[in-house]
């Protein structure tokens, strides 16, 4: 017996997405497909997450967040 492989990708209520070239450079933060604003590093995120209800556990869990054009540790 074989598992199929499930089409359905999930979208996770928060994206983070590549870095912009500015000084200081920052992220474009979205919340359920919503702009929210600017990250310059992880505690924006969480701060944000959070102001939106939202507990993160895990930064790396796909399902919660998205990071876009790097990693967590991706600022610059």
């Amino acid at each position: 017996m074989t598992e199929s492989a499930s089409p359905y990708i999930s979208r996770p209520r928060i994206m983070v997405l590549g870095v912009q070239r500015a000084d200081p450079p920052f992220r474009i933060m979205e919340i359920d497909g919503e702009v929210i604003g600017e990250a310059k590093s992880v505690t924006d995120v969480l701060q944000a997450a959070a102001a939106f209800g939202i507990t993160v556990h895990d930064l790396d869990d796909p399902d919660v967040v998205r990071w876009v054009g790097g990693d967590k540790f991706t600022w610059r």
